[in-house]
């Protein structure tokens, strides 16, 4: 079905939750002016989305395994860092086939993204580049393509964008739609077919071993609070074995990491809570803040508002 939609949100969670082919989680070192803006478009097989945030976040993705998926900024110059690599920004990202990772932003960036089903992206990508591309099934690849290669991609993308923006009646339109599935898809297999491949090394591969278990730590128990000593513990590293794997991959430590999450989660509790059915501190000590004052100054300088004021909200 040919369908296009541009949405803006201002908070976190729904923005996550639209997002498509993949089980995402955002954590925002600075919500409290949140916007992003995504825009999706389906056309006869690939599906295209942009993903345009107003700040930094870290994020947990987990992709299905349904469907072949690259991504790359849409605009040379923000920092997009996947599984502690910096170069990420400045290429396509060939995700492995159903993937779980996590990325990090500093700032302010437009990230796009295309997907073709499976089998369909190893057949295009034989048949446009005359060559078998070799789709990634177990690690990662950042491939970096020649710069006009690119550049031409991100015009394309731009291009598609915002037709859904303007004229979404275009899309629908299934002439029109195959032609700009066909350009996309040649600009795509041009740039993968012309990009260098750096080789993945043997201590990244064993972050990432690392990271997939503190990750399944926190999604065992998705809506608790965990600390440190017991994260450790579960995954079966030191702490300052930890503590690398988290600054390189989140930018930040575990227990940095593991507080924000905390604040989220207590945030997401007061949100869907309804009036006179739950109270801060019970909310609050669920997530093991102890100190309601410093819990208070935390929460308002993370979210822009204070606890007891989110708790007035209209439960979501």
């Amino acid at each position: 079905m040919l369908t296009s939609s541009v949405r803006t949100f201002t908070g976190p969670d729904q923005y996550a939750a639209a997002i498509r082919a993949v089980q995402v989680e955002m954590t925002f070192g600075r919500p409290k002016e949140f916007i992003a803006v995504l825009t999706r478009i389906d056309l006869h097989r690939l599906w295209m989305q942009r993903l345009d945030e107003n700040g930094p976040r870290v994020a947990h993705a987990a992709l299905t395994p349904e469907r072949a998926i690259v991504t790359f900024l849409s605009e040379p110059g923000s920092e997009l860092i996947v599984r502690g690599d910096s170069k990420a920004g400045h290429g396509i990202i060939w995700h492995a086939v159903g993937a779980d990772y996590y990325e990090r932003t500093s700032g302010p960036m437009c990230e796009a993204a295309m997907s073709l089903p499976v089998a369909d992206m190893a057949a295009a990508g034989a048949a446009i580049a005359g060559r078998d591309l070799g789709l990634p099934t177990r690690e990662t690849r950042i491939v970096m393509p020649r710069r006009q290669a690119l550049a031409k991609l991100r015009r394309l993308h731009a291009a598609a964008g915002r037709l859904a923006r303007e004229t979404p009646g275009l899309i629908a339109n299934p002439e029109t739609a195959r032609g700009l599935e066909q350009a996309l898809m040649a600009a795509l297999f041009g740039s993968l077919e012309t990009g260098d491949a750096p080789e993945d090394g043997t201590a990244r591969r064993r972050h990432d071993v690392i990271m997939r278990r503190f990750r399944r730590a926190l999604d065992e128990d998705p809506d608790r609070a965990l600390y440190l000593a017991e994260l450790c513990a579960a995954i079966g590293v030191p702490e300052r074995t930890l503590n690398a794997c988290c600054h390189e991959q989140l930018g930040m430590g575990p227990k940095r990491y593991l507080l924000l999450r905390r604040l989220h989660l207590a945030h997401r509790a007061l949100r869907r809570a309804a009036p006179g059915t739950a109270n801060v501190t019970e909310i609050a000590t669920q997530f093991g803040f102890w100190h309601l004052g410093r819990f208070a100054g935390a929460y308002r300088a993370l979210f822009g508002e204070s606890p007891s004021a989110t708790l007035r909200h209209p439960p979501i």
